[in-house]
């Protein structure tokens, strides 16, 4: 005799799906995650670059910031960024340490970028106060 069919039974089909569902649903839970932290290594990227320009404008300006707290915007990426600069004295009196944060948004207490940076007083002005 011969058997009578050579397929699969709707149980073993019924158990195929089903690990296939689980893979998928796994595939797809990873493929969010990736897209979730490529959106944040953006936004990370586009905040610091903000803060760098800051950086770069006290350098080419060759300014001499007063120690002081300072709130601005600045638009990056087609969006507006808020930023924050705490200018502090050094041990050098040459020398202006200079932390630039950046949030999304002008309330936020949680930064999205942080960058610190000194200049120098090129211009010989006064080095104890402003």
């Amino acid at each position: 005799m011969r058997p009578l069919s050579r397929g699969f039974t709707l149980v073993e089909v019924l158990v195929a799906l089903a690990v296939l569902a689980i893979a998928l649903a796994a595939v797809m839970r990873a493929m969010a995650q990736a897209i979730d932290t490529t959106a944040s290594l953006r936004e990370h990227n586009v905040a610091l670059w903000v803060a760098q320009n800051r950086l770069a404008e006290h350098e080419m300006r060759q300014d001499w910031p007063a120690a002081d707290t300072t709130d601005g915007e600045a638009e990056m990426g087609g969006e507006k960024w808020y930023w924050r600069e705490q200018v502090s004295t050094t041990p050098e009196p040459k020398i202006r340490r200079i932390e630039i944060t950046v949030r999304r948004t002008a309330d936020s207490k949680d930064s999205r970028a942080r960058l610190v940076g000194y200049l120098r007083n090129k211009l010989g002005t006064n080095s104890s106060g402003t």
